[in-house]
């Protein structure tokens, strides 16, 4: 009688101790806060060692940044994917974002904005988390002002940075007060901002 058992291709590899590491640290970041997780908690849910972290991580602050910089090239591929869907409509490109951000800021699970978290658990200008922080801040800024001047906004400066600290706003707010809040209402507050500038 002939051999049915089932043939199998080769078993895949087990996760390499860095990218263990990292999966847990970037998701106790996340739900805790950076600066409530130690080392030792990360490498006892990694199941791995401290030797193993500071061989792909020489200390907790390059961790963070790694964590954070991931964070940012997320956040900037969400964005254009938003801007790519509304390409030449910089009116929907804004209703889109904000659409997007509210829907995020009143969801299950949100825990706010990464990078305004790690500001404020980094109140010390030169630490290379809240370096990164403030890069994505700054972009942020610069591309919100982009996106008002492309509406047509008189000022596109202010209009920018109104929608700007909307954004701020709902990441706050939602953090904190979750679906229940006032961040669901963003998109129809950033049209009222974006027709008073471009009327």
């Amino acid at each position: 009688m002939a051999d049915h058992a089932e043939v199998r291709g080769p078993a895949e590899p087990p996760p390499k101790a860095r990218d263990r590491i990292f999966a847990v640290a970037k998701d106790m970041f996340y739900q805790r806060g950076i600066r409530a997780v130690g080392v030792e908690a990360i490498v006892a849910a990694a199941g791995a060692t401290k030797m193993s972290l500071y061989r792909s991580f020489p200390s907790k602050d390059d961790l963070v940044v790694a964590y954070l910089r991931e964070r940012d090239a997320i956040y900037w591929r969400w964005w254009d994917d938003i801007m790519d869907r509304h390409a030449g409509n910089p009116r929907a490109q804004i209703r889109a974002l904000f659409e997007s951000i509210a829907k995020r800021t009143s969801g299950a699970g949100y825990r706010g904005c990464p990078f305004t978290n790690a500001a404020t658990e980094f109140p010390e200008p030169e630490h290379p988390g809240r370096e990164v922080a403030a890069e994505n801040k700054r972009e942020l800024r610069a591309r919100l002002r982009g996106l008002a001047a492309a509406a047509g906004a008189r000022d596109a400066a202010t209009l920018g940075d109104q929608l700007f600290v909307l954004v701020e706003g709902a990441y706050a707010s939602g953090q904190i007060m979750g679906r229940d809040g006032p961040s669901a209402a963003i998109a129809a507050a950033a049209d009222l901002l974006v027709d008073g500038h471009c009327a």
